[in-house]
C-alpha cells in the first residue's frame, strides 16, 4: 500500500521493495503520475508526461520480476528526464518556443541504457530554454513557464535543470536525469534539497542530448541520496562510440560499491575558504557543522584556499563561444526572437563576435587551470564548500548559474566558484543537503574530486549522509 512517505523513499529502498514484490511497479507508477498531474502542474515541474509508456514499462517490469527475470536496482523504478534528452516518439523541446514541436526518431544512449535496466520513464522534466545556452536573466525563461521550488513556490529551483530539481524535491519521482554545463545539476540540487551528481566529463554519453558547450556538457542523476546517484551512475556510465568525447571503457565504466562508505582507505578533506566573494553566513555555518560531522567520523579536515586563476572567465567564455556554434542555425535564421528571455534573444549575436583566436587563447589557458585544480588533490581526497552562496531566490532574481554576457563578466568576483571550477576542469562533484535557512529553504554542500575519482566523491557524500538526516527531510507539498 502506498503512503505519503512512499514518494520520498530512496531509489535503493524502492528497488528492493519492487524486487521483493512488496511493492508493484504499476501501483508506484500510477501514484507518481497522479502526483505529477496535481503537485507537478502547480510547480511547472514537467514539460511532458508519458503515461502510456510508463505504465507499459511498469507492467513489463512486474511481469519480468515475477518470472525471475530481474534486471538490476532500477528495474521497475520510475524516473524523469530533462527535456533536452531524446526519447523516441515524444517531443524534445529544449524548453524553447522555436522547438516546441520538435521530436526525434531515436533514443539517446542514456535512455537506451535505462530501458535495458528496466527503469520506468514518467515524463520529461521542464527546463530553462536551451539550458541557458544563449543566456537568460531569470527563472521565468522557459517554454512551460517558471518552475517553482517545492519548499517555497515564490522561489525557483535554479539552473537549467530546474524541472529535474522540482521533480525530485517534491517527490514526483525518486530520481531524475539532469544536465550540467556550468552548475546546472549542482545548483538546483542545492536549492531543492536533493543530492545531485555531476560526473567526470566523458563518463556518461551525451549522444541524443542537446549540445551547449561540447567540451563541458555532462549528464548526471539527481536523487534522494548519494547512494542513489551511485546506483544510477553505474547504469548510465560507460563508453559510447556515438559520443566523440566519450572516454575509453577502462575510464568511463563505473561499478557501484555496496560496502559501507567508511570501510575504505582514509579520506582527507580540504574545506575551501575562498571560493565566493559573498556567502550567506548561515551557509558557511552549515558547512562548518558538516566538517565536524566528518571529523567525528574519523576523517581529517583541513581549511585550505583554492589557487587563484581566471576559472570563471574561462568557463563563461568557453560556453559563450561554443554555444554560438551549437545554436548557429537558430541565430542565423533570426528565430532567437522567439525565445522567452530578452537576453537569450540577443546574446547569440554578441557571442558570434568572438574570433577563432579568442577561442584558442581561452583553450590554451584551460590546461593550465586544470593542472592548478588537479594539484589540490595531491593533498586532499576531496574538496568541500557551500554548493551555492545563497539559498533559493525569488523567481525574478538573476540565476547564479547563468552564463554571463561579456560586459558583465569583468564585474563578476566569484572567480573560483566551485561549480564553475569543477565544470571547466571536467571534475566530478556532488551537492548534498546540509541544512536550512531561517526561512526553511535548503542549503547544499558541494563535494569535488579529482577527474575520474567519482567513487571517492560519492564515498565522502555517503559517509556524510550516514551520519546526518538532512537528505531525509522533504517539503510539505
Amino acid at each position: 500500500m502506498l503512503t505519503p512517505d512512499t514518494y520520498f523513499m530512496s531509489v535503493r529502498s524502492l528497488g528492493d521493495a519492487i524486487r521483493e514484490r512488496r511493492l508493484s511497479s504499476v501501483d508506484l507508477t500510477e501514484g507518481f503520475l497522479e502526483r505529477a498531474h496535481t503537485i507537478g502542474s502547480r510547480l511547472n515541474a514537467f514539460a511532458l508526461l508519458t503515461p502510456d509508456l510508463a505504465l507499459r514499462q511498469a507492467r513489463q517490469a512486474d511481469e519480468e520480476i515475477k518470472a525471475g527475470q530481474y534486471r538490476g536496482p532500477l528495474h521497475g523504478v520510475p524516473y524523469a528526464v530533462k527535456d533536452l534528452v531524446t526519447v523516441k516518439g515524444y517531443p524534445t523541446t529544449w524548453g524553447a518556443p522555436p522547438f516546441a514541436h520538435q521530436s526525434f526518431d531515436y533514443n539517446a544512449t542514456v535512455i537506451e541504457r535505462l530501458n535495458e535496466a528496466g527503469a520506468v520513464l514518467l515524463g520529461k522534466a521542464a527546463m530553462i530554454e536551451l539550458a541557458g545556452g544563449l543566456g537568460y536573466s531569470s527563472g521565468l525563461a522557459s517554454l512551460t513557464g517558471p518552475t517553482r521550488n517545492p519548499w517555497n513556490p515564490e522561489c525557483w529551483t535554479c539552473g537549467s535543470s530546474s524541472g529535474s530539481g522540482a521533480v525530485v524535491g517534491a517527490g514526483l519521482a525518486p530520481w531524475a536525469l539532469g544536465s550540467d554545463t556550468r552548475g546546472s545539476i549542482l545548483c538546483p540540487s542545492a536549492w531543492c534539497g536533493v543530492s545531485g551528481l555531476r560526473p567526470s566529463f566523458g563518463r556518461v554519453s551525451r549522444y541524443g542530448s542537446m549540445a551547449i558547450a561540447y567540451s563541458m556538457d555532462k549528464l548526471g542523476p539527481m536523487a534522494r541520496t548519494a547512494e542513489d546517484c551511485a546506483i544510477v551512475l553505474s547504469v548510465i556510465a560507460g563508453h559510447d562510440p556515438l559520443d566523440h568525447d566519450s572516454a575509453a571503457k577502462s575510464e568511463s565504466a563505473f561499478a557501484y560499491d555496496k560496502t559501507e562508505p567508511s570501510s575504505n582507505e582514509p579520506l582527507r578533506i580540504g574545506r575551501l575558504t575562498n571560493v565566493y566573494d559573498k556567502t550567506d553566513p548561515e551557509i558557511e555555518k552549515a558547512v562548518d557543522a558538516a566538517c565536524r560531522v566528518f571529523e567525528q567520523a574519523g576523517v581529517t579536515v583541513e581549511s585550505c584556499e583554492f589557487p587563484d586563476g581566471p576559472f570563471e572567465e574561462a568557463a563563461e567564455l568557453t560556453i559563450l563561444m561554443e554555444a554560438a556554434s551549437s545554436f548557429e542555425h537558430l541565430i542565423h535564421s533570426g528565430d532567437c526572437k522567439h525565445l522567452v528571455d530578452p537576453l537569450g534573444q540577443i546574446n547569440g549575436y554578441v557571442s558570434e563576435q568572438f574570433s577563432v583566436t579568442d577561442y584558442l587563447h581561452v583553450q590554451r589557458v584551460r590546461p593550465m587551470l586544470q593542472r592548478l585544480a588537479d594539484g589540490m588533490f595531491d593533498r586532499y581526497s576531496v574538496l568541500i564548500s557551500a554548493a551555492q552562496p545563497t539559498a533559493a531566490q525569488l523567481l525574478s532574481a538573476k540565476d547564479p548559474d547563468d552564463p554571463m554576457s561579456p560586459a558583465e563578466a569583468k564585474f563578476h568576483l566569484d572567480r573560483r566558484a566551485p561549480d564553475g571550477v569543477s565544470s571547466l576542469c571536467g571534475l566530478p562533484a556532488i551537492s548534498v543537503p546540509c541544512g536550512f535557512s531561517k526561512g526553511r529553504l535548503p542549503y547544499g554542500m558541494q563535494i569535488m574530486g579529482r577527474a575520474w575519482n567519482d567513487a571517492t566523491v560519492l564515498r565522502a557524500a555517503r559517509l556524510y549522509q550516514a551520519h546526518t538526516n538532512w537528505h531525509t527531510q522533504h517539503p510539505a507539498v
